[in-house]
Parts: structure tokens; sequence; C-alpha cells
């Protein structure tokens, strides 16, 4: 008899992941990443695993080769695209400067898997933003101007990464193109940057900013944006 074919990395990743699988806890992942008809998330898949799970699954495949990352990431299941966009990450950090930038050209050639808010939020810091910190930033202008929600929402999320370098004048550029877009998904991530500016970086650019577009912003962005704040200071904002 011949020798059994050895397992890929992808295929062992995929096997564990569904080993761990929860029906109940799938079907309220489904429910909670709004996969209805019309939805963002319509048509996602889920088996119903946590993160933390996630993350001790992939644990031992941290050597994985970008080939294998893009099996995993052509999944229809929300959590096997979850687990090769953590590896990416973690592949990211560990790489030269060479590697590090064929990551981020991988991960932004791969944002049609990249498709609903916890997968952009988890990785667009760790890969766009740090690559894109101290170099030039047209590609998240270019994202901001997008039709498709998930490169907006790369586009801001990416400037997490300067807010913690001390920088966010990115943040605030991009939060200024983003002001009118109709996606309530963005309103929320523009108004936790927006947060996160005063948090993390300077009160007084943040403050600056909402003097200047609290009128016009949405009251969920600027919901997220003042949560911080006084309740005098919050109500002087959100009376605008």
């Amino acid at each position: 008899m011949g020798r059994m074919k050895r397992k890929s990395e992808s295929e062992l990743i995929r096997t564990e992941l569904c080993s761990a699988s929860d029906k109940e806890k799938a079907r309220i992942l489904a429910r909670f990443f709004k996969t209805g008809p019309g939805e963002y998330g319509e048509g996602d898949l889920f088996l119903g695993i946590t993160v933390p799970k996630i993350r001790r699954i992939i644990k031992s495949h941290k050597n994985i080769e970008l080939r294998e990352v893009r099996k995993l990431l052509q999944s229809e299941f929300h959590e096997v695209r979850l687990a090769a966009l953590l590896l990416l990450v973690e592949l990211y950090r560990c790489g030269d400067e060479m590697r590090k930038k064929e990551i981020y050209d991988f991960y932004l050639a791969s944002i049609v898997h990249i498709n609903n808010w916890d997968l952009v939020d988890v990785t667009a810091p760790h890969i766009v933003g740090a690559q894109l910190h101290g170099r030039d930033t047209t590609t998240l202008r270019r994202l901001a101007r997008s039709k498709n929600l998930w490169e907006r929402r790369v586009a801001i999320l990416a400037t997490h990464y300067f807010i913690r370098q001390g920088d966010c004048r990115e943040t605030l550029r991009i939060a200024k193109l983003l002001l009118l877009d109709t996606h309530d998904l963005i309103h929320k991530a523009v108004g936790w940057m927006l947060r996160e500016v005063g948090k993390r970086c300077s009160v007084e650019a943040e403050r600056k900013f909402l003097d200047q577009y609290a009128a016009i912003m949405p009251r969920t962005m600027l919901r997220y944006a003042v949560e911080r704040f006084s309740p005098n200071v919050k109500s002087r904002y959100l009376g605008k």
C-alpha cells in the first residue's frame, strides 16, 4: 500500500478548527455579525469558535507559508479566515523589512476576504498601519475613498498604529474624509479612533477637531468620540 498523503498546513489548521466547532455558538455569532439578507455580513458562515481558542490552535503554525495562508483566507468560514489573518499578523511581526512589505502587499491584495469588522480590527493597525507609519500614506487616503466598506474601515483602523506612536495627524486626515460616510460601522470606527486620539495622543487635537466638525458628524460617530469626556463637555458637543 502507498503512503498516506501528508496534510498541508492549511488542511491541518482547518481540521483543528472544525474539531473545535460549536453549532449553538455558531448561530449566536451569525446573528451578532449580521449575516442575514441585506446585512453587512450577509452569507458569512461560522464554526462557533472563540478568539482565544483560535489563537491557541494557530500557536504551533506560526511558520506557515503565504500560499497556505491564502488557502485559509479563501474559506467560507469566518473563523478560518480569522485564523489566517492572525497568522499574517504574526508573520509580519517577525519578518524583516522585505518580508513585511511582502505581507503588506499580500494583505491589500486579499481585502476581498477581509470582510467583517473584527477581521479588519485585529489586523489593519498591525500590518497596514505599521507598514505605512513614517512612509507615504497615500494608500490610506485611497482606501478611505473606496466604495468598499471594509477598505474604508481598514483606512481608519490602520491609523490606530499611528496614534500609539503619539502621532494623530493621519487619523484626523482620514476622519475628515469619512465624516459624511453613510455606514454605521464607519461612524463607530471613526468615533472610536477620535476617542483614542484624545486618550493616547492629544485631547486638545480631538477637541479642536470636534469644535470644527461636531455639528455635521453622524450622531453615532460623535457619541463614540465624546465617550470619555465629562458629562458637561459631552452635553455641549451632543447639543450642537
